[in-house]
Formats: C-alpha cells, structure tokens, sequence
C-alpha cells in the first residue's frame, strides 16, 4: 500500500471514528476478565516463588489484545471509507476577437486628457486588455496610413508591450480613418469567432488614406463585425503642445474638430455604439461599458474521480482477526 496518498486522504463517512471511543472499554474488560479467570490459591509468603522463571506465554499473552485492537481500529477506519479524489476541469470558452484601433495622429497629443490623449488611450487599453482574460485582442494604429502593431493574439503580455510602445509619430501624419478601419477589418476577416468587434478611437476629422471611411463601413458589414467608436476630446478648444522657431513647446488653444456624424453612422451600422470622451474618467468609463457589453461566454465543468482505500484496511482487520485465533487456539491456549 503506498502510504505517500495519506497525505491527501478524505474520508466518506468519518462518523464511524466515534466508535473508536470502545478501545478503552475493550481494554478494561480484557483486563476484568483475566483477572476473573485467574486461579487463588493462599500461602503464608511468596519468598519461596521468587526467581522462578516466568513463562514466555504470560509475558506474550498481551499480544492477543494487540492483534484485537489493531483488528477493530482498522475496521472503523474502513467503514470511515478513505478516498482520494482526482478532480479535473473541463474549460468551454466562447471567445471573442477584438481589435483596438486607436489614432497616433500629431492631435493626440493634446492635453485636454491627462498627461495627454494618447496616453490616456493607452492607460485604459491596457487595463481593458487585463479584463478579458479568454479573449484574442490585436492592435492597429492609424494616422496619415496604418500599422498592424500586433496581430490578434491570447498572450496580453506581448500586446501590452505594443501599446507602451506607441507614439505619436510612428507614421505619416495625418487622420485616416477609413484606413483604421479597413485595417482593422482585415485583421478580422479570417477570424472563426462567433463575435468580432472592434473599437475605434480617434479625435479628427478624416482627411487623408487611399480608402474612404464609407467604404470601410461596407467591409465591415460584409464581415458581420461590429464597431464601437470612441470620440476623443472636449468640446470646443483644448490645448496643444506647439514647437516654437527657437525649438520650445507652448500650448495653444485650438478648435477641436471631431466627425461625430461619421462616428454615430459607423457604430450604428454595424451594431455598435458611439462614445465621446472628454476627460480621462469618462474614457475609463466607456471602455468598462464595452467591456460589460461584450461578454464572453465561459463555462467550467468540474469533474471528480474517487479512488477507495478501505480494501487494504479490512485486509488487514481480517488478517490480525485470523492471526488472534490461530494464536488463542494454538500457543496460547487455555486449559480447562
């Protein structure tokens, strides 16, 4: 018996260890009844017995108790039913693949958001990569063209490198939303998921790219891949970092022009929802409703597998059993 599976042992039904509260009445009356059955005999002293030898039967005789009670302790264990469970999950998971596409344009760098808008961005991307846990995400960035930054992928670890790793800057500037989009869409194409999303965020006006943004809302369609779009800036003027002739940066308040119209059409279309963040806390906010309206399905099926010990243990009680007989009715038999 390998004794190493005590160490996780369980046992069915440990009531039956009440009954080992009987060991010491079993004792006492073996004790009562040896002293019952010995013979008395009076003399007037002892002196003339001491030395002699005492028999090696009285000296064992005890040992019939022993084999008793290791009988009956091994019994109750037994009935207590010692097991060991192998327990193993079964993980359904209906995943759902998502692109970021976020803006890297030279107007995300204006500080409206705290430190600034792309940082902003890609605080609570990060942390919405942290939330969705079974889900394969990807990254594209757009300005005057884009940029698959990382294909969709489980290991957020690397994902989240990319997004640190984003600038403003990285590509010809410019805001081409429609190449966001169409990259974004390709990224998706092949995807076998049951739900495709993506979630734009941008703070312009589309004005460059070799595809219209309309054009991309139509690609979109055809793949059955919903759009969420997230309008970045406040409302009316914010401030921008301008380099000087004498290479300094001053902020200067210019005029926040955002294609809300657009935005609304490409969300509504595809099933989507728009969302206009002005400040960093309501950026935070959106990102955590899309998260509670895209959940993913994930099912946990938990399958336990007992194995019983108790076989060994009544072996045991049986042998110690015969062994007490053979020995009571062999060795250490009692003459009438």
């Amino acid at each position: 018996m390998d004794f190493s599976i005590w160490k996780s042992i369980e046992f069915a039904h440990p009531a039956f260890f009440g009954l080992l509260a009987l060991i010491p009445v079993m004792i006492y009356w073996y004790i009562a009844r040896q002293q019952r059955r010995q013979a008395a005999m009076e003399m007037s002293s002892l002196q003339g017995l001491k030395g002699l030898p005492v028999s090696w039967k009285v000296t064992m005789r005890p040992v019939l108790l022993v084999l008793r009670l290791l009988a009956f302790t091994a019994l109750v264990v037994a009935l207590a039913r010692p097991q060991t469970n192998n327990t193993s999950e079964s993980i359904d998971s209906e995943g759902i693949d998502i692109v970021m596409a976020i803006d890297i344009s030279g107007s995300m760098l204006a500080q409206d958001l705290q430190p600034d808008r792309l940082e902003a961005a890609k605080k609570v991307a990060m942390n919405f990569v942290d939330s969705r846990i079974s889900d394969r995400i990807g990254l594209v960035i757009f300005s005057g063209e884009s940029f698959t930054q990382c294909p969709i992928t489980t290991d957020h670890g690397v994902l989240k490198n990319q997004i640190a790793l984003v600038k403003s800057g990285m590509l010809q500037d410019g805001t081409a939303i429609g190449m966001g989009l169409a990259t974004s869409v390709d990224r998706l194409r092949t995807s076998k998921a049951k739900s495709k999303v993506i979630i734009l965020l941008t703070d312009g006006v589309n004005n460059t790219g070799l595809i219209d943004p309309l054009t991309a809302l139509e690609i979109s369609k055809a793949f059955k891949i919903r759009v969420y779009t997230i309008g970045v800036g406040t409302v009316g003027k914010a401030p921008f970092p301008m380099t000087m002739p004498d290479g300094s940066i001053q902020m200067q308040m210019q005029d926040v022009q955002l294609d809300e119209p657009l935005m609304k059409k490409i969300s509504a279309e595809t099933g989507g929802k728009y969302f206009r963040a002005t400040n960093n806390k309501e950026l935070e906010n959106i990102y955590g409703e899309i998260d509670k309206l895209e959940k993913t399905k994930v099912e946990i099926t938990s399958y336990k597998r007992f194995a019983e010990h108790f076989f060994p243990l009544a072996m045991l009680a049986l042998a110690c059993m015969l062994l007490e007989v053979v020995l009571r009715y062999t060795a250490f038999r009692s003459l009438p």
